[in-house]
């Protein structure tokens, strides 16, 4: 197992500061990647809301990293530029590490490490992205929102936040879960199911990863719900 350690934050920002907000979503990988330890990043908006909508929201924000190691992730937690504008300029802010522990697929290209066994109890995290191949993403689309509205609604979900790179094609899901066993309910859930069965059928996608993780040294609130 390696020694990775992910950070994911989320952030809705005053909207006194959603101008410069947006130039940093669009300007801060200028000097992200010069960050000791960094292995992989994604900065993300999101949906209108912090949701799952077609009509992007103007504060809400994301950032998925992946560092070598606990000590790199630390470090970039507390003297990053972006993560202190963020929590100086926020309506609301959270922050979690993560330890993975299974992996399917890929995003753009990297594969995480898998740093941790399955939890036997306990919160966990998932994430899922998908890049929508472009002449089936109506198709796509028409299936996702029934399963996704769902999701805020649903017995164990803790956190869940509609985040993407780009959108309708650059899409992904961030949930935080009570246990591995709530996860696995929602999944066999109805709309849930049905859209699986439709992407996996219909070959959507050109790039998929289906990742769970172990969440530690979570900080924050989201949609009013306070955590750590």
């Amino acid at each position: 197992m390696g020694n990775q350690v992910a950070l994911m934050v989320l952030v809705d920002i005053q909207s006194s500061a959603k101008f410069s907000g947006i130039l940093r979503l669009m300007f801060a990988r200028l000097w992200l990647w010069s960050t000791p330890g960094l292995e992989f990043y994604k900065h993300m908006g999101s949906g209108r809301n912090g949701g799952f909508s077609f009509h992007p929201s103007a504060t809400h924000q994301a950032l998925f990293c992946i560092f070598k190691d606990i000590a790199s992730a630390e470090r970039f937690y507390k003297t990053s530029r972006l993560i202190q504008w963020y929590r100086a300029h926020a309506k609301e802010f959270f922050s979690v590490k993560l330890k993975t522990y299974s992996i399917k697929g890929q995003w753009s290209g990297f594969v995480p490490q898998i740093t941790v066994d399955a939890p036997s109890s306990g919160p966990i995290v998932s994430i899922t992205r998908a890049s929508i191949k472009p002449l089936n993403c109506l198709q796509f689309w028409s299936k996702e929102p029934a399963a996704e509205s769902s999701l805020e609604q649903t017995s164990g979900c803790i956190i869940a936040a509609g985040i993407g790179e780009a959108p309708f094609f650059r899409q992904a899901t961030f949930t935080i879960w009570e246990s591995q066993a709530a996860m696995d309910q929602y999944a066999r859930q109805g709309a849930h199911q049905a859209a699986i069965r439709a992407s996996m059928s219909g070959n959507y996608f050109s790039e998929s990863m289906f990742s769970r993780y172990q969440p530690f040294d979570a900080f924050g609130s989201w949609k009013g719900r306070t955590l750590g």
